[in-house]
């Protein structure tokens, strides 16, 4: 079992391990003083788990009321929110109350925006049960509905107060979901973890549920330091996004039917990719750093060194060595308009390109630097120089007749004048 907490603006544990529904009551009765549970889960979830997950609150003492809407993306709507807060109303569920969010993304966002908005904030936990939900939407305390412009475009930062990510869950996930989910996870270690991309690249889909804990630890730790320094996605956060906002036009276009959020975010990355795979460099300073880095990464060529003796007896001394295609210096010394082109499954190539300066762009007014060298110089002794300054800045001297200066004698007793000793 592996516990990751998330110090936000409420600190909370992210617990993942196999059996943890099973036990749920016990770790929800340690972080709320709740008496009553609204149990909010999809059709879906609720023929597999909602038993077990009842069974576990009521033995620690819960009264859980349950609510089950149908699954699908076309719920997470302001409709079945309604339905929600109605169901809420008529269970006499108050502010001390708890809601717990059972089943995957969707139900995270319903459950988790109702709760930030009935009786203006309810206790929530979460316990997703689908592999994006466990990697992704569980943690860092995003909530929120889709409208008819858009999707998650109303919604609510609010923080669980527990997330138990049972990974035994996972096993009974259809293979369609678990493909669905691993788009985030790939996400994650394209954006921030090497390690984590290398895991990946070392199984397949059959075979990554041997690494499964280890994989959601990742991607959980990987949200948390993200939400920690960015909570309310004004900044950083916003790196947590990738492939999502073409994802989310994607599945919009669809009608969030024709394909699934983790393979709309999959489509999303591999557009931007595609896009932003060629780099150009060009144009380094004579301190410059990035010289030395694109040096290393254009590799090596072999090349033949040595000498050759023509005199009486010829000779010669050759070798085959290894030389940096381009050295730092070659690379520093290239001339003005000259690049290094390089593009993924591609060699890199020396190019021409035109300069912005050519490319028809005029701005209202040209700009010059003003040509320092051109001023006049000249020199001058201490007295001709502060002579100089006091005619430029004339300064207005005090006459001491003019200044009026009152001075209680008690005041003037208090600093005493000394006399000055002089040796003769």
């Amino acid at each position: 079992m592996i516990t990751i907490t998330v110090n936000a603006s409420v600190k909370y544990d992210v617990i993942i391990g196999s059996g943890l529904l099973e036990n749920c009551g016990k770790y929800v009765s340690s972080v709320t003083v709740a008496e009553k549970i609204a149990l909010i889960t999809d059709d879906n979830v609720d023929r597999i788990y909602s038993g077990t997950v009842e069974k576990s609150l009521k033995e620690s003492g819960f009264d859980v009321r349950k609510f089950v809407f149908p699954h699908g993306e076309a719920s997470k709507c302001s409709d079945t929110l309604n339905k929600i807060y109605s169901f809420l109303a008529a269970n006499h569920f108050t502010r001390t109350d708890c809601i717990a969010a059972l089943g995957g993304g969707v139900t995270g966002d319903m459950a988790g925006y109702a709760s930030a908005t009935y009786l203006r904030g309810m206790d929530f936990v979460q316990l997703p049960t689908s592999l994006l939900a466990q990697v992704d939407s569980s943690v860092g305390g995003k909530t929120a509905i889709d409208i008819p412009e858009g999707k998650n475009l109303v919604g609510a930062f609010k923080q669980p107060k527990l997330v138990l990510c049972d990974t035994g869950a996972l096993k009974s996930l259809p293979h369609d979901f678990l493909v669905d989910g691993m788009g985030e996870v790939v996400k994650y270690g394209m954006i921030k973890s090497d390690e984590l991309f290398g895991i990946l690249m070392n199984h397949d889909i059959n075979t990554v549920h041997e690494v499964m804990d280890d994989i959601i630890a990742r991607c959980v730790a990987i949200k948390r330091d993200v939400v920690e320094a960015d909570e309310f996605d004004k900044g950083e956060r916003m790196l947590l996004n990738f492939g999502h906002t073409l994802g989310h036009s994607i599945e919009q276009y669809y009608h969030y039917t024709g394909i699934s959020h983790g393979r709309a975010v999959a489509k999303g990355m591999e557009i931007i990719t595609d896009n932003t795979q060629l780099t150009v460099f060009g144009g380094f300073a004579p301190n410059s750093q990035s010289a030395e880095v694109l040096s290393k990464a254009l590799g090596e060529q072999t090349v033949l060194s040595g000498s050759v003796s023509c005199g009486k007896e010829k000779s010669q001394s050759l070798q085959m060595i290894g030389r940096p295609l381009m050295t730092v210096d070659e690379l520093k010394s290239m001339p003005k308009g000259q690049f290094i082109v390089m593009k993924t499954g591609t060699h890199p190539m020396i190019s021409k390109l035109k300069l912005f300066f050519k490319w028809g762009i005029k701005f209202e007014e040209e700009y010059c630097l003003p040509d320092k060298t051109a001023r006049q110089v000249c020199y001058k002794n201490r007295d001709e120089l502060i002579r100089d300054v006091e005619v430029k800045y004339p300064q207005k001297k005090a006459v001491a007749a003019e200044i009026e200066v009152s001075v209680d004698d008690e005041e003037f007793d208090e600093f005493p004048m000394r006399k000055a000793k002089i040796k003769t």
